[in-house]
C-alpha cells in the first residue's frame, strides 16, 4: 500500500474552504487504497496523534500568537517526538498546501531530508492582505522570501484553479498543472425545503476582504422594497461583532461558525448564495457547494471564480456595493433566471468539479 503525507496549516475543527478541499482529497486517496497521514497544527489543544476514520493525524504544537490566522510551529520536545514518529513510516510522496504557511515548509524540509518527492498545491491567486498598505508591503516581501527558499525543493507545483496556477508565475514558477478544487457529488445532501421567502446565504470568514459589508448594506436597502426576503450569514471572524451591532434587522440572522453538516441545513433553504470577495481567491469551495445544493450564485470576478461562474451558470457583478445590490434585486424579481442558474451551475460542477471525475 502506498503512503501519502499531507501537510496543512489547518484541519477540522477549523473550518474553511482549504480544509474541505484537503478532506475531500484525502478521502479520495483512502477510497483508492492509499494510506494517508495528515500533519497539521494543534491550534485547538487536541490530541497530538490519533487515527480517525482511517486517517492518521499528527498535530504539531504551535504558539498561541496568530494561531487562528498564521500558526507558528513550536519546535519543542513534543514536536521532535512527533516528527521522529512520522519518520518511521514508509512514505511515497508528500503534498503540502500553500507556499507561505510554515507547516508547508516543515513538509518540504522533511521531504528533502528523506529524499521523498513533494508536491505543492497553491490555494491563492494574489498576496494575502490585512488591508494596511504598510503592513501588506512587508508581509508580501516575507511571502516572496518564503517562496524563494522552497521553490527549488518542490517536485511539482499545482493550483486549485487556473488563476492560482497563473499566480505562481509571479514567483517565476511554472505550474505543472491545475488540480481543481472539487467536491464529492456522491455524498448525501438534504432535499430543498419549501419556504415562502427568498433566502440569501453567505458562508465564509467575516473579514472586510470577503465583501460581507456590501452584502449587508445591499440587503438593508432591499428589505425596504421587498417584504419576502431573508439573509443568513454563516461564519466567524474579526468583523462579526461590528456587523451584528451595525446591521440589525429581524430578517438578518448571524449563524456563527457552523460545521459542514450545519451548513448543509442552510443550503437546503437557500435560493441565492452570495460570495462577493473584494480580493482575488483561489476557487472557493462554498461556490461549488452552492452548485451541489441547487442554489443560484451571485459573485464578483475574483481569482478563479470566473472559471465556475459565467453568464450561463450564475451572476458576476462588480466590486461596488451598488453592483451587488442591483444583482440581488434582479434575482429577487426573476425566478426564471434563478432557475436557469441553478440548473446550469449544478451541471457544471457535477461535470467539471467533482472528485469522482478526477478519480
Amino acid at each position: 500500500m502506498k503512503t501519502v503525507v499531507v501537510f496543512s496549516a489547518y484541519y477540522y475543527p477549523h473550518l474553511g474552504g482549504i480544509e474541505r478541499y484537503i478532506d475531500n482529497m484525502m478521502r479520495e486517496f483512502i477510497k483508492s487504497n492509499i494510506k494517508v497521514i495528515l500533519v497539521t497544527s494543534n491550534f485547538n489543544n487536541d490530541i497530538n496523534h490519533e487515527t480517525k476514520d482511517n486517517l492518521d493525524i499528527y498535530r504539531l504544537p504551535v504558539y498561541n500568537i496568530f494561531k487562528n490566522r498564521y500558526p507558528i510551529i513550536k519546535k519543542n520536545k513534543e514536536y521532535f517526538t512527533l516528527m521522529k514518529n512520522l519518520e518511521k513510516n514508509s512514505i511515497d510522496c508528500i503534498i503540502v498546501n500553500t507556499r507561505f504557511h510554515l507547516t508547508s515548509h516543515v513538509g518540504i524540509n522533511f521531504a528533502k531530508k528523506k529524499h521523498i518527492p513533494v508536491y505543492l498545491i497553491e490555494h491563492g491567486s494574489n498576496y494575502v492582505t490585512v488591508d494596511n498598505k504598510f503592513l501588506d508591503f512587508f508581509a508580501n516581501r516575507y511571502e516572496d522570501l518564503l517562496t524563494f527558499k522552497i521553490k527549488k525543493s518542490v517536485t511539482g507545483f499545482y493550483g486549485v484553479s487556473n488563476a492560482c496556477s497563473n499566480w505562481l508565475k509571479r514567483f517565476k514558477i511554472k505550474a505543472s498543472g491545475t488540480w481543481y478544487n472539487s467536491i464529492d457529488f456522491e455524498q448525501k445532501i438534504p432535499d430543498k425545503k419549501k419556504h415562502n421567502t427568498i433566502n440569501f446565504l453567505y458562508a465564509g470568514r467575516l473579514i472586510k476582504q470577503k465583501g460581507v459589508e456590501n452584502i449587508l448594506k445591499s440587503f438593508i436597502n432591499l428589505e425596504k422594497k421587498y417584504n419576502n426576503i431573508k439573509l443568513y450569514i454563516a461564519g466567524d471572524g474579526p468583523e462579526l461583532y461590528y456587523y451584528k451591532e451595525n446591521y440589525v434587522s429581524s430578517n438578518i440572522s448571524f449563524l456563527g461558525k457552523l460545521d459542514y453538516k450545519g451548513l448543509l441545513k442552510y443550503y437546503s433553504i437557500t435560493d441565492i448564495f452570495l460570495y462577493p470577495p473584494l480580493w482575488p481567491e483561489g476557487l472557493p469551495t462554498s461556490i461549488l457547494e452552492a452548485g451541489l445544493t441547487n442554489c443560484a450564485v451571485i459573485a464578483t470576478n475574483q481569482g478563479g471564480i470566473a472559471e465556475v461562474i459565467n453568464n450561463e451558470t450564475g451572476l458576476i457583478v462588480g466590486n461596488e456595493q451598488k453592483d451587488l445590490e442591483k444583482g440581488m434585486e434582479l434575482l429577487i424579481k426573476n425566478k426564471k433566471l434563478r432557475d436557469k442558474y441553478i440548473k446550469n451551475l449544478n451541471k457544471n460542477v457535477k461535470n467539471n468539479f467533482s472528485w469522482s471525475v478526477k478519480s
